[in-house]
């Protein structure tokens, strides 16, 4: 690493930001279903993650751009997630936790686009070294998602909101310690944003973005209920979700390797192929742990894989100062738009059609997304920019 990159401060951000996900993503619904509340009713309080990822990056976006900062933005934003995440400890009944998870997730939602554009502009004349910082962020969540598995054996569903109070303070307290980046240099051509979104391969990867986050609806909100109601023990469960994030890591670790062999077309490609057979698999394999431990697999690809192609793809489509922009369309457009498509659709059809069914659903929504892929996303004049 550069000797003048805040590395450890940045993979410390990372690391706290996703241990707070691996508590948070899998067994906040947990907690949610030992108050009484309808599969309907955890899904659509659990939908305002992504609700808030539709609107929130482009708000603290506009911010940045006018005021010319980022990072005390990210820093005001995760002061003021730790205050209203007390609110948790209060509220037991659907309003209340619909307007505290609306609240929390407009704060600490904003911070993450934020700081990949600061991590970018760290990196600047690095970028390939993007996943050896965010690598971080895997081994936090891999952290919290098997202690937390193990302790829910023990302890009861509630301790969730201790663990995730506890780490809302490590964001806050990295928050504090990341130094802004330098601005982007002044000769970076910067094109207007309506002339990058023009581009048919660009509309076409932001809509196949939207269709990934919404194919992972009903894996990030039921997945650990469904898994429980058959049977698996909560350690289990929290092996399964270990399993895939590691799959993740390990595409992390040579994902570099892998962009200078295959471009981002055949990446994304790949990716969104795992996922139409992940979900099928989880739909109709339940049963079967060697079924859903191949499924977890594949979350090397239809996450590690397609994230770091796509985050690639954005941070070169949208260059100087766009990237700040680039990267708010990026989240909204998939981990808010998809997102909440996937937890509303999910939240619905869930007691409805059925739980294999909603996974073919998700199946579905991928399969549109690799027709988009495969039409319209080419990138064959340039080398992708290698992500590691």
């Amino acid at each position: 690493m550069h000797p003048s990159l805040p590395y450890w401060r940045l993979s410390g951000y990372y690391f706290f930001h996703f241990a707070f996900v691996g508590v948070f993503q899998p067994y906040f619904g947990l907690y949610l279903q030992s108050l009484g509340l309808s599969s309907w009713e955890i899904g659509l309080i659990l939908s305002q993650m992504a609700l808030m990822r539709l609107c929130s990056p482009a708000v603290w976006g506009w911010l940045a751009d006018h005021l010319h900062v980022r990072i005390p933005l990210v820093r005001l934003a995760a002061g003021v997630s730790v205050v209203v995440f007390n609110l948790f400890f209060f509220a037991q009944t659907l309003v209340p936790l619909l307007g505290a998870m609306a609240l929390l997730a407009f704060f600490w939602s904003a911070a993450l686009p934020l700081m990949e554009t600061v991590v970018f502009d760290h990196l600047h004349a690095e970028p390939a070294r993007y996943s050896r910082v965010r690598i971080w962020g895997s081994i936090g969540y891999i952290v919290t998602v098997l202690a937390t598995g193990a302790l829910l054996d023990y302890l009861p569903p509630a301790s969730v909101l201790w663990m995730s109070f506890a780490l809302m303070g490590g964001i806050l307290a990295f928050a504090l310690l990341v130094p802004e980046s330098p601005t982007p240099p002044q000769h970076v051509a910067t094109p207007p944003v309506s002339t990058i979104l023009a581009q048919p391969r660009v509309r076409a990867l932001l809509g196949a973005c939207f269709l990934m986050s919404a194919a992972h609806g009903a894996l990030y909100l039921f997945y650990s209920i469904y898994l429980a109601d058959h049977g698996y023990s909560k350690t289990l469960v929290g092996s399964l979700w270990f399993l895939g994030v590691i799959a993740e890591i390990g595409v992390f670790f040579f994902m570099a390797r892998l962009l200078r062999r295959f471009s981002l077309r055949q990446v994304l490609l790949a990716s969104f192929a795992a996922a139409v057979l992940r979900f099928l698999l989880i739909g109709w394999g339940v049963d079967s742990l060697s079924v859903l431990l191949g499924a977890q697999l594949l979350h090397g690809l239809t996450f590690g894989a397609y994230h770091a192609a796509a985050i690639a793809a954005i941070n070169r489509w949208f260059p100087g100062r766009c990237q700040a922009r680039g990267q708010a369309l990026y989240s909204s457009l998939s981990f808010g738009a998809g997102g909440l498509l996937g937890g509303l659709v999910s939240g619905w059809t869930w007691d409805g059609l059925g739980n294999a069914a909603t996974f073919g659903i998700g199946a579905l929504f991928a399969v549109c997304g690799l027709v988009l892929v495969a039409g319209w996303v080419r990138d064959e004049s340039a080398p992708a920019a290698p992500v590691r």
